[in-house]
């Protein structure tokens, strides 16, 4: 695939969407370039799109936000990782075979023990949940929101997933990637080892 100054694009999400949205990419770049998409702002592009998807995907307006965000990036209004408001997000996710509440109980425990983890947030953790995820959340010293979600995955396991928002730019967001992608690292490896055949104790939800 080519960006607007003809070298290669890559966006994680292209595939999932042409899976999801049942449209190549290239069709969807005739179509939001037929309705003078890039002269549109955000909101404006992710209403047509959704507007394309209703009743024919589930999770339309989901996946519009997945099909606005890819098309901002193919026509350089974006950065990889760039969110509207100009600031950037980093995300990195581990399987485990825990299901959601034993997994949130694990990151709980490691979360309060954990050096790395302790020194870069600020405050008490936050953590709330639904029958479709648990969050729990803090800020880091900059202010920025951190979120670890516990998510379904296949059969009763979950996947966990840290989320960074705020970042001011490419070179922290990156930063903050290699920072999570060790401390899940790190979790997953710490937990296998507690864990050896026994359950972590359930974590309370608010």
């Amino acid at each position: 695939m080519l960006d607007a100054g003809g070298t290669t694009m890559t966006h994680h999400r292209i595939e999932q969407v042409e899976r999801a949205t049942g449209r190549t990419w290239d069709a969807w770049l005739e179509l939001l370039g037929s309705c003078g998409a890039e002269h549109l702002d955000h909101g404006a592009i992710a209403a047509r799109v959704t507007a394309e998807l209703e009743g024919t995907t589930p999770s339309a307006a989901w996946w519009a936000q997945s099909v606005t965000v890819a098309y901002e990036q193919h026509i350089g209004r974006r950065l990889p990782g760039q969110r509207s408001d100009g600031t950037f997000q980093t995300s990195v996710s581990r399987a485990t075979p825990w299901d959601m509440a034993d997994l949130m109980a694990a990151w709980t425990r490691f979360a309060v023990e954990d050096d790395e983890v302790r020194s870069c947030i600020v405050g008490e953790p936050r953590v709330s949940g639904t029958e479709r995820r648990i969050t729990w959340r803090a800020r880091s010293r900059e202010g920025w929101p951190v979120a670890v979600t516990s998510e379904p995955r296949r059969g009763t396991t979950a996947s966990l997933v840290a989320t960074q928002t705020g970042l001011p730019t490419p070179e922290a967001r990156d930063e903050a990637r290699e920072r999570w992608v060790a401390v899940l690292d790190r979790f997953v490896a710490t937990t296998a080892d507690r864990a050896r055949g026994c359950t972590p104790p359930r974590a309370a939800t608010t």
